[in-house]
Formats: structure tokens, C-alpha cells, sequence
């Protein structure tokens, strides 16, 4: 099947979705309304159900006022007996796998996925393929990549036999959505059985090259990408002889069985005078890349706008393993909310639980969702901004985690109060960073901050430091620490391959490869350990 007729079919098959969506945009708080009662319907029999009352809440207001609002440890007492084969804890539908959070603020936990919950996510995903889509035609004529991730720890199943994991990105897709991305993809599923990541990248390098009519490139951390290409100036003679004679060989001879291909001398000769940092001249007709681009991301992501300056880079709104918050609209700014995927509420600063349709643009709210899975007022701790309006509907900006919060004595350092500052910080000493990252960590003298700082530009670290002590005693509580002495000057450390140790550690902590999240701020100490120092002071 032609890529151009997959992608095609796909389009069209999405349709049906997006037009259910534009609707919801034109009904907003009367669909939200019906989302709820379907929920408490559907799962009034469950254990969670029946403590709360569910068959007896009549609306959103009810919902607010009898059921508190929820994080991920209230949780565990359920999923334990999910995970051991109880039926009706949750939900009314049964629990068809646990798929592990790749988040970057907290330990791994095992998010309940039923059919309900994927069909919610198969909604959110159909109508952003379909605006994506229409209005980027140039994309349905060729391959897209969407990226695939190593799998490290192999088939696992809790002590029900209840499958934990995805085996594929993909799988979060409809079955024709998988058949049709499997006609379109340029770099095979296979390729995720390399657990050691250089394999990994090779296998990847090499398919990608054999598809110069890639048109779309699908990713979650904008630093996968980096780390992916910085790998072709090395391996380029390789690559190029392995497209040569169609099979993979040296410095992976032991993997071409996986990945034998037809023999292209025309391609291979074509590359050998092309500038391997030169990707444009690579995938000539590569029209966009989707990454995340905000909160913490978004220095990465300029640095791919910066590598791809004739290809559109798009955010990819807000996704996470518990919801599919929203999605990017062609031309507009933020992520739309997928208002019939979950039911919405939104707290305000002072507190206050807010539906969906009661927003203010310019303000900052922290996303809590009900969902199909049976999460129930569950805080995401997603702070966003709303920046505007698509017909009903918030447009909606990913500031930062809202218990991303980095508190040894009290000094309360928030996530986006950290980037905002090291924003500023970097603009007056014009450093643009390949990798920065603040953390804790304890010294002769007691404890510290630390900015381990990636960057190829030449500057005084004690004065940097300096001006990172007094940005960050702009906060007051951080300031109080500092006059106490519970809390020695920030520090500089300069490091190497920032990004790459970053991911290497994430990935030892359990998470997906693909999926591993930018954080300006960690909330734990022991990075020195971890991270190629060039100097510090």
C-alpha cells in the first residue's frame, strides 16, 4: 500500500471524529455535563461507586461536593486489587492492562486502562490527525515516523495476569489506525527489541535514511530527536555502506537478519555528498515535526526549529499517561481541550474547582480529569494558562507540574518559577543551553543548589553563580533559607552530554526511552554523581 493512499484512508477514517469534536466545541458544558453522568452511570455498582453515591449524583455540582478530589496514592489500595483479579473496584468495564506513568516528578505508578479510556484517547487522536492533516496536505505524500521506544524490561503482568505495559506507542491508536501507521511508518516497530540504545538509534538512523520522502516526524521529547541525529556525523560512512549492499551490518553485524532491505546504490551515492548535519538536504520534503514545546521543553524545541528552519515544528499540547488533555489546532496558539475525550475541571489559585466552560483567559489553573479508566477528580498537577478560545472551547498552555516542588527547609522552589528565572538568567549572560538543570545537593559545608549547565559558550561561573544565587533569591522563601543558613549559595557545574546522562538516568528509574519528559528542577539529590563534569565551582 502507497503511503499517499494510507494516509489518505486515514484522513478520511477520521472524520467521523472530528466532527463529533467541532460539536462538543459548540456544546461545551452541556457535553462535559453528559460525560459525567455517563460515568457515574456506568460505574454506580463499582466499590468506588457505591462509596460515594454515584447513582445518586444528578449533576457536576453534586459530583464536587461529595467527591474529593483525588491523587495517584489514593489509588493504590484499588489498583492492588485490580492487580490481583477483583472485578467492579473502578469501573463496571474491566481493566485490560496497566500502563506504566513516564513521568518526571514522581515514581512509577500504574495507570488502569480500559477499553473506555482508550476509545477516550482514540477520539482526542483522530480529530488533531484530522486537522493536522488538512491542513498540512504536503504530509500525505509520503512516510511519517512516529517514534518508537526500547523495550527494557520485557512482557510483564501483575499477579492477575493483567498485562502492564503497552508493547507499542502505536497501540494507543484504533486497529485500523495501527493497520494504516504501520503502511505509513518509515522506521519499523521492530526496531523497540533494542534495548541497548545505541543499537536502537542505529537501527532507527538506517530506516529513516532509506526514506527520503519522509514527510512527518512524530516525537514527545524534542531531545530524543537531538540525540537521535547527533549520532549521524559518526555512523554516516556506515549507514551509507549498509543502504549500499541492503543489509545492516558493522558496527551491528550481529542484527541484519531484522533488517535486510533491497540494495539502493543510487540512495547511498546520493548521501555520500550530502552533509550529514545537513537534514534538510536528508528528508527534503519533511514538512513538520510534532514535539512537546512547552514548559521545561521549550529550549529543546527551539533548538529543532533551529536545526529544521524551513519545517513546521508543532507542540503537541497536553498528554498524559492518565488523560488526553488537549491538542494543537493548525495556526493557533496552545492545545485545544479534548473536550469528549474526559470530563474537565480546572483549580484556580484560590482554590476553587472550576468547570471547563468557566475559564479566564490569562489565568493559570491546575488540570484535574474523571475518566474512563476510573479515575475519579483526579489532580494531573498540569498547571496551564489559558491563552485563548477555539469556538467554546480553552485553548490551553502547559506552564509547569503544580507539585513539582523542590522543598528541603522550606524554600519552595516551583518548576516554573525555576525555568522563568533561568530564562532570564540565560538571556543576560547570552547562553543558550543544551541541557540545564537545577537540583539539591548536599556538600562539606551543608546544602546547596546546583545548576548542572551543558552550554558551549565560554563565561565566568562565579559570577553566573552569583546571578543565579540572586535570581533564585527572588523567591522569598528560598531567600529566608538563605539568610537562616539552612541553604549555601547556588552553584555551577559544567557538564557534558547533560541530555544524554539525563535520559540514561530516567530510563534506569523504569521510563519509556520516548517518552521521558524535560524537568528544569529536580526534587532529589545525587545528579553529582551522575552527570560528565567539565568544571565546577
Amino acid at each position: 500500500m502507497k503511503a499517499h493512499f494510507a494516509n489518505a484512508l486515514w484522513v478520511t477514517s477520521s472524520l467521523a471524529e472530528w466532527q463529533h469534536f467541532t460539536h462538543a466545541a459548540e456544546h461545551l458544558a452541556k457535553t462535559q455535563e453528559q460525560l459525567l453522568s455517563h460515568y457515574l452511570r456506568s460505574n454506580a455498582n463499582t466499590e468506588y461507586g457505591v462509596k460515594y453515591g454515584f447513582a445518586s449524583i444528578t449533576s457536576p455540582k453534586q459530583y464536587q461536593s461529595r467527591v474529593s478530589m483525588t491523587s495517584y496514592d489514593d489509588y493504590l489500595a484499588y489498583t492492588q486489587r485490580i492487580s490481583d483479579g477483583f472485578p467492579l473496584v473502578l469501573t463496571s468495564e474491566p481493566v485490560r492492562m496497566f500502563e506504566p506513568s513516564s513521568g518526571s516528578t514522581n515514581a512509577s505508578k500504574l495507570i488502569p486502562y480500559t477499553a473506555h479510556l482508550k476509545a477516550e484517547f482514540q477520539r482526542g487522536i483522530a480529530a488533531w490527525i484530522f486537522n493536522l492533516y488538512t491542513h498540512t496536505p504536503k504530509i500525505l505524500g509520503g512516510t511519517a515516523y512516529w517514534s518508537v521506544t526500547p523495550l527494557t524490561g520485557g512482557k510483564q503482568t501483575t499477579s492477575g495476569g493483567i498485562p502492564i505495559g503497552f508493547e507499542s506507542d502505536s497501540a494507543y491508536l484504533s486497529p485500523l489506525g495501527q493497520w494504516l501507521i504501520s503502511a505509513i511508518m518509515a522506521v519499523p516497530d521492530s526496531v523497540k527489541y533494542f534495548a541497548d540504545v545505541n543499537t536502537f538509534r542505529y537501527a532507527t538512523l538506517l530506516n529513516l535514511l532509506l526514506h527520503p520522502d519522509l514527510r512527518l516526524i512524530s516525537v514527545w521529547n524534542p531531545t530524543f530527536l537531538t540525540l537521535l541525529l547527533a549520532a549521524l556525523p559518526d555512523w554516516w560512512d556506515s549507514l551509507i555502506h549498509d543502504i549500499a549492499v541492503g543489509k545492516m551490518t558493522a558496527p551491528h553485524t550481529n542484527l541484519d537478519v531484522l533488517f535486510r532491505f533491497a540494495p539502493n546504490p543510487s540512495l547511498a551515492s546520493r548521501l555520500r555528498y550530502i552533509n550529514p548535519a545537513d537534514y534538510e538536504s536528508i528528508w527534503p520534503d519533511l514538512t513538520l515535526i510534532s514535539c512537546w514545546m512547552d514548559g521545561p521543553s521549550t529550549p529543546y524545541a527551539y533548538q529543532i526549529a533551529e536545526k529544521f528552519p524551513n519545517v513546521i515544528v508543532q507542540g503537541k499540547g497536553l498528554l498524559a499517561t492518565e488523560a488526553f488533555v488537549s491538542f494543537p489546532l493548525a495556526g493557533l496558539e496552545g492545545g485545544v481541550l479534548a473536550a469528549n475525550s474526559h470530563f474537565f475541571e480546572f483549580v484556580d489559585e484560590s482554590g476553587e474547582a472550576l468547570l471547563a466552560h468557566q475559564l479566564c483567559i490569562g489565568k493559570t489553573y491546575s488540570v484535574v480529569v474523571t475518566t474512563g479508566g476510573g479515575l475519579y477528580r483526579y489532580q494531573l498537577h498540569d498547571m496551564v494558562e489559558v491563552v485563548g478560545y477555539w469556538k467554546q472551547l480553552p485553548r490551553l498552555r502547559f506552564i509547569g507540574k503544580a507539585d513539582h516542588i523542590s522543598d528541603w527547609f522550606g524554600e519552595k522552589l516551583e518548576e516554573h518559577f525555576v525555568a522563568r528565572m533561568l530564562q532570564n538568567v540565560f538571556l543576560d549572560f547570552r547562553i543558550t543551553p543544551n541541557f540545564a538543570m537545577l537540583a539539591p545537593e548536599e556538600t562539606k559545608e551543608g546544602m546547596c543548589y546546583v545548576l548542572y549547565l551543558d552550554s558551549n559558550v565560554h563565561f565566568n561561573i562565579a559570577t553566573f553563580a552569583q546571578a543565579l544565587d540572586s535570581a533564585l533569591r527572588a523567591n522569598f522563601h528560598y531567600d529566608y533559607c538563605r539568610k537562616l543558613g539552612q541553604l549555601d549559595s547556588a552553584q555551577v557545574v559544567r557538564i557534558t552530554n547533560g541530555a544524554e546522562t539525563y535520559l540514561r538516568a530516567c530510563q534506569l528509574r523504569g521510563q519509556k526511552l520516548g517518552n521521558i519528559k524535560s524537568s528544569i528542577l529536580q526534587k532529589t539529590i545525587g545528579w553529582h554523581s551522575c552527570f560528565e563534569l567539565q568544571g565546577s565551582e
